[in-house]
């Protein structure tokens, strides 16, 4: 198997495994537990993984107390990300909330052009109409009904949480640091998020009550978050940041499927067409623009391969 195949593997089996989100997530709420209590597990199941990886990879835990100071920022970020995607579950499917989400690379591209003067091409331009016009699709359903306001406000709140974190994490002097070292503690200040909103009594805490709940649990410690991410480093380093970017349109598409053969989830024609826009016009602005170098800032985390990879090829 050459290394373009293994790549493309890759890139599909990380964006997959990071669509399986809803798979995992869903039969803990159905077992009565919330969005908090959930995340808390999932972040607390996903720190020591990290912690062996960077253990294994020989990558050190020592930052600065300014390095330190970014991190904590960088973590409530992506927890409050987590949270409020999370959140969206309760208001609409799972499927389209993640496709929502998949608006993040455009949010991306707008925050860019709007506080980092970069030009806005026509392309992009015109998938940020097309992503509009999927969005509207979307939320006014052709029979009639509508998605909910507030879920749909949720989820874009998640989408440019995550967005504002890519760019953050690219623009916060954190080059030195492996990107491993950076998830490390992304993931442990994230997770203090969820435990003052438990300690405060804005969420109780409840535990998984089942063997396959706590699988659940391990599952989206596992597949969204250890797997997507390693799978994704070695993408980018077999086919390159902008493919693996582009394949990055299978986890709405992923999502989706498990949303309509595993929960039930209806899909309509309308919202066919509505989900087909907003990755086509997502997959646009990946392909065409500079963001791609933001959405894949995990090619840090094996320099050292990557540098030997390039002296082969010499």
């Amino acid at each position: 198997m050459n290394s373009k195949v293994k790549g493309y593997i890759l890139g599909s089996v990380a964006a997959a495994t990071y669509g399986t989100n809803p798979l995992f997530a869903l039969p803990l709420y159905a077992g009565g537990m919330n969005p908090d209590s959930v995340l808390l597990l999932r972040y607390a199941a996903a720190i020591p993984i990290v912690a062996m990886m960077l253990i294994v990879r020989g990558r050190s835990f020592r930052i600065s107390m300014r390095q330190m100071f970014v991190l904590v920022v960088l973590g409530l970020l992506m927890s409050l990300s987590s949270l409020t995607l999370f959140l969206s579950y309760n208001y609409m499917d799972a499927g389209i909330a993640s496709t929502l989400l998949f608006v993040y690379p455009i949010m991306v591209a707008v925050i860019m052009a709007a506080f980092f003067k970069e030009r806005i091409t026509r392309l992009t331009a015109g998938c940020i109409a097309m992503a509009l016009c999927g969005i509207a699709m979307l939320y006014n359903g052709g029979d009639g009904a509508t998605l909910s306001l507030t879920g749909t406000l949720i989820v874009m709140g998640s989408s440019l949480t995550y967005a504002v974190y890519l760019v953050a994490v690219n623009r916060a002097g954190l080059s030195n640091l492996a990107t491993l070292t950076v998830t490390f503690y992304v993931l442990l200040f994230g997770i203090t998020l969820f435990v003052s909103r438990i300690v405060s009594g804005a969420q109780p805490f409840v535990m998984p009550s089942t063997p396959l709940m706590w699988g659940a649990v391990l599952g989206l410690a596992i597949m969204p978050t250890a797997v997507s991410f390693i799978c994704t480093t070695g993408a980018i380093q077999y086919i390159g940041s902008t493919p693996t970017a582009i394949l990055g349109a299978l986890e709405p598409v992923t999502a989706v499927v498990i949303g309509i053969t595993v929960f039930g989830e209806a899909l309509t024609p309308r919202n066919l067409i509505g989900l087909i826009l907003i990755v086509v016009a997502v997959t646009g602005v990946v392909g065409g623009s500079s963001v791609t170098k933001i959405l894949t800032f995990r090619r840090r985390l094996f320099p050292r391969l990557h540098r030997k990879r390039h002296q082969d090829t010499m």
